[in-house]
């Protein structure tokens, strides 16, 4: 399929002394970065968050039903918070 696309005149010139060094067109230069942008796109992995939990139980028991406010007293004991 024939298709237009605009680049800059300095990009085209590098491009055709490249195609030129590797014996190939500037049409093969282009396909060729074209898939290989395109399979590395595929082929990475979505960001995946690592576990970061701590050991232990859960909650202290006295906090199981309380407010955030509590919360925050307990996570700033003794640190004057």
């Amino acid at each position: 399929m024939k298709t237009t696309v605009e680049i800059p005149d300095s990009l085209l010139a590098e491009a055709k002394r490249l195609a030129a060094q590797q014996r190939t067109t500037v049409r093969g230069l282009i396909e060729q970065a074209l898939r290989r942008l395109i399979q590395e796109r595929a082929s990475r992995t979505r960001f995946r968050l690592r576990p970061a939990s701590f050991p232990g139980s859960g909650v202290q028991s006295g906090v199981r039903e309380g407010s955030w406010e509590q919360v925050r007293e307990l996570i700033y004991e003794g640190r004057g918070g």
